[in-house]
């Protein structure tokens, strides 16, 4: 249990830099969605889901073997680890961006930035930081420095913010009231080009603050370690790769699924505004991860049955709050919605369906212990390829039927896929015991009181303020019933606070 407690511990630290970090940014979807039309929001969607997906392929699983080979009991010496590390990531990083230097023509045709190559040139140079700067955030996770990675985190978030609150919203004011002031840098035409513009400066600015994070000790570049990490790694490149092509193919593939390019623009721009909302969950995803992939590999070297229990208990918690989550923001959506412009609410009709899948995702992630464990790392790279055959067929199936609506299901498919699929294989081969029933029972806890609050009540016409008083209750009913399965009580939720009070 205390392992729980730790990984509780570290998961809340980075929560909350995620999750004020994760709001903050979903503070500037109004701003883009009332500012810029769906047209040019679909713009900015497309371009960073191939942000996203170049991030994962110049990281190309690093990190997971960064954490693997610091804990090996081969390699004595992690920041030797470390040091081969940041020196790979370095130089593929620099190739990267004179790559797309050398090729900038074609590339900012097919990423719908015609006339904007700098659009380009500045997102593949902020892509190499970030790729770069992932390792020493790794680093930090490893060593068990969450507030400095929450500071590091915030700050950038922050700055990036302010900028595009100066870009967006300050240049345009001064233009008009004192021209002199900004005409000689900011150009109105350059439109959602500042957002890209905006993101450069603060990547660039959070690579010096993490300076101190890369030095300070010996650098040493270990061809044989880089070799052993790069065939750990390789298969979870792939997997990284097709993971986040699931997310983001949809995105990618919209555009020439579609006959009007213009409509195809929108469609896009509505998509990913209304994907924003389902924010809530994806932070709780991400906090979660930042702290489970440390809590495993430090736990692999236990014997006995206290390891498997850990990570049935890890499983259990993270469905459990995740579906408080879910249910939350859906019980809320009346008023979460005005997030984004009344312009984006036709795809309010995705939140659900995006959300469902972001949590099979969550479940799948907790489920990929056993293969990483075992260095069986190629099994997480067949589920993710499964998947994102299941996405590219339904995409090519639904989006001409359904518009962006096939978008939705196929992210849904595509993770309930993987989540089963790591399931059984996993339960064969590598046997951890989670408990599936009743997990599935909480499933069905929130499933009725799903369906109680968000179809049943409305029908009772007992107006939005009573409507939104009882469906607290209705989340408070499933945290008692969670709580009264699992043994826990209100003593045990207010041990950690007497402690901290009587320090």
């Amino acid at each position: 249990m205390a392992g729980i407690k730790s990984l509780a511990k570290d998961t809340a630290i980075y929560g909350i830099s995620s999750i004020v970090g994760r709001f903050l940014n979903w503070m500037l979807v109004p701003l883009y969605t009332h500012v810029f039309d769906a047209s040019e929001y679909g713009v900015v969607t497309f371009v960073y889901s191939v942000v996203a997906l170049a991030l994962v392929i110049l990281t190309y699983g690093m990190e997971t073997g960064f954490f693997r080979f610091a804990n090996h009991e081969r390699w004595k010496d992690p920041m030797e680890v470390y040091s081969t590390c940041l020196t790979s990531l370095a130089v593929s990083s620099v190739a990267f961006v004179a790559l797309v230097a050398v090729f900038i023509k074609p590339i900012t045709l097919w990423m719908q930035c015609a006339g904007h190559p700098s659009f380009v040139i500045i997102m593949a140079a902020c892509v190499a930081i970030d790729a770069y700067l992932s390792l020493p955030y790794s680093y930090l996770r490893y060593a068990r420095r969450p507030m400095r990675f929450a500071m590091l985190r915030l700050t950038n978030i922050g700055l990036n913010i302010g900028l595009n609150l100066f870009f967006i919203l300050l240049c345009p004011w001064l233009m008009k009231v004192a021209p002199a002031s900004v005409s000689w840098f900011y150009d109105p035409a350059y439109g959602v080009g500042y957002i890209f513009l905006a993101n450069f400066i603060a990547s660039l600015v959070n690579l010096l603050m993490m300076l101190p994070d890369m030095t300070g000790f010996r650098w040493k570049f270990n061809g044989t370690l880089w070799r052993e990490i790069l065939r750990y790694s390789a298969p979870l490149l792939v997997l990284g790769v097709s993971g986040i092509m699931n997310q983001t193919l949809g995105n990618l593939l919209y555009p020439h699924l579609v006959a009007d390019k213009a409509e195809a623009m929108y469609g896009l721009g509505i998509y990913g505004a209304n994907y924003k909302v389902a924010v809530v969950l994806l932070v709780f995803l991400q906090a979660f991860r930042f702290a489970y992939e440390p809590f495993i590999f430090s736990r692999s070297r236990e014997k006995g049955e206290a390891k498997f229990q850990s990570y049935r208990d890890a499983m259990k918690y993270f469905v459990a709050f995740a579906l408080l989550i879910f249910l939350a923001v859906m019980f809320y959506l009346d008023y979460i919605k005005y997030f984004i412009s009344p312009a984006y609410f036709a795809g309010l009709v995705i939140v659900p369906i995006v959300m469902l899948g972001e949590l099979f995702y969550g479940i799948f992630y907790n489920l990929a212990v056993w293969y990483k464990l075992t260095d069986r790392t190629v099994w997480g790279m067949w589920f993710s390829l499964g998947g994102l055959v299941v996405t590219v067929v339904l995409n090519i199936v639904l989006v001409p039927r359904i518009s962006y609506m096939g978008c939705a299901v196929a992210s849904l498919a595509c993770y309930a896929t993987m989540m089963l699929a790591s399931y059984f294989v996993g339960n064969r081969l590598y046997p951890i015991g989670y408990p599936t029933g009743r997990i599935c029972g909480y499933f069905g806890i929130a499933a009725a009181i799903y369906v109680l609050g968000f179809y049943l009540l409305p029908m009772a016409h007992l107006g939005q303020l009573v409507n939104a008083i009882v469906r607290f209750g209705l989340l408070c009913l499933f945290c008692w019933i969670f709580c009264r399965i699992e043994g826990i009580t209100v003593a045990s939720l207010l041990a950690p606070v007497r402690k901290f009070v009587r320090r």
